[in-house]
């Protein structure tokens, strides 16, 4: 069976984390390597997408949340949650099924179309946001943000976009844990400024409203309204699911929070517009695809990297330091849990043994990998870092 050669971003900062290559391997810069042996990205001083790696091998060593995911099999359970009606009218048949973890299967492709997965249902802002970056692309819903993975890993679609983090309702937590349990790379970013629209049947009032059902942060980001109105609130998977349920179920007295788009998809009038209570209210979400892009300094870029730290005083300070140093300017910093390793003793010595939690830090920072200075700041941040990846170097966007 042919093995698939794809790019990886590695590094590694002793032999144990180093990959082997099988016989006759020839690299970017015009040497080979015969047999099995090791190669040291450190000693070339750079850090670049130059070595092509089969699939089944891995360019670092993975920490325990690496590992991948077991099938999803308990769905979270919320407060209130609305089951969706079978009975949608006519119109509503026509819309696309869902993309799901457990029952991924080849869909029709043409070929002549970009094929963009998001989480949500048709009319969600994510696929706004996938519209907004691929204008003539074929957008393709999937039930969870696990689903939208796979679904690029299969090669079902050709790009995922995914929210990582809103201006209200701050980073999507979720999204930066998958991040590191598979292999795609960040190829792009989408800001989207979102507007919050409370719809309703035809011939409704607002004030005629008894309920109200959306995704709980779209509740939350339009408190002022909600509670000017004195509706109860009621939780669904995404704000498109919502509109789709008022449109199915025909309830006279219960309201959405979703996009004008949903209300145009969903034949739902528009009851108020700009209901959140911040006006300026953005998502930031990430393109995904299988083979990482080549950076280049023609534009504005962006890094995104995750780490892990070795024990010691002020290591996170020193970390950091590596980028100031270089004026290299941090846009977002991020730490989560290693899950299988949550806690790390202070001091073996210690008989209160102290802990504290061993955590993964996600930086996003405005430089190209194709800067010399990019390239010797993570070089320099081996010397405190354990683990290293490179999740993308991908042009920023700046358009709102």
């Amino acid at each position: 069976m042919a093995l698939k050669l794809v790019p990886i971003w590695a590094c590694c900062t002793n032999q144990q984390h180093c990959c082997t290559y099988p016989q006759s391997l020839k690299l970017g810069y015009g040497s080979s390597l015969s047999g099995s042996t090791f190669l040291n990205l450190r000693a070339h001083k750079k850090w670049e997408c130059l070595v092509l790696l089969s699939e089944t091998e891995k360019a670092i060593t993975p920490v325990e949340d690496e590992e991948p995911l077991a099938q999803p099999g308990d769905a979270s359970v919320q407060e209130t949650h609305i089951i969706q009606s079978k009975g949608f009218h006519r119109d509503l048949q026509s819309l696309p099924k869902p993309l799901s973890a457990t029952d991924l299967s080849c869909g029709h492709r043409d070929g002549s179309k970009v094929r963009v997965a998001y989480q949500g249902s048709p009319g969600a802002y994510s696929e706004a946001a996938a519209l907004k970056a691929y204008p003539k692309c074929e957008p393709v819903p999937c039930d969870q943000f696990e689903a939208a993975f796979k679904a690029v890993e299969l090669w079902l679609v050709d790009k995922a976009v995914l929210p990582i983090e809103n201006s209200v309702a701050g980073s999507i937590h979720r999204n930066y844990d998958l991040l590191l349990r598979h292999r795609l790379h960040i190829v792009g970013e989408v800001q989207l400024l979102v507007n919050h629209c409370l719809l309703g049947l035809p011939g409704i009032r607002k004030e005629e409203l008894k309920r109200v059902v959306s995704h709980p942060q779209a509740l939350e980001q339009c408190n002022i309204m909600l509670n000017k109105l004195g509706v109860a609130r009621l939780s669904s998977d995404d704000t498109s699911s919502a509109a789709q349920i008022i449109a199915s179920e025909g309830a006279r007295d219960t309201g959405a929070v979703a996009s004008a788009r949903a209300a145009e998809i969903y034949g739902l009038s528009i009851l108020a517009e700009r209901i959140q209570d911040d006006p300026d209210n953005i998502t930031r979400f990430l393109i995904l695809a299988r083979e990482p892009i080549i950076p280049g300094t023609d534009r504005p870029y962006k890094t995104s990297i995750v780490f892990t730290l070795e024990e010691g005083p002020g290591v996170l300070f020193k970390a950091l330091a590596v980028f100031a140093l270089r004026e290299i300017n941090l846009t977002k910093i991020e730490s989560r849990p290693q899950k299988k390793r949550p806690l790390r003793v202070v001091d073996d010595s210690n008989k209160g043994s102290a802990k504290y939690f061993d955590y993964l830090f996600y930086i996003d920072f405005e430089t190209s990998m194709a800067d010399p200075r990019a390239q010797y700041a993570l070089e320099h941040l081996q010397e405190f870092a354990r683990f290293i990846r490179v999740l993308g170097c991908y042009p920023m966007d700046t358009n709102l």
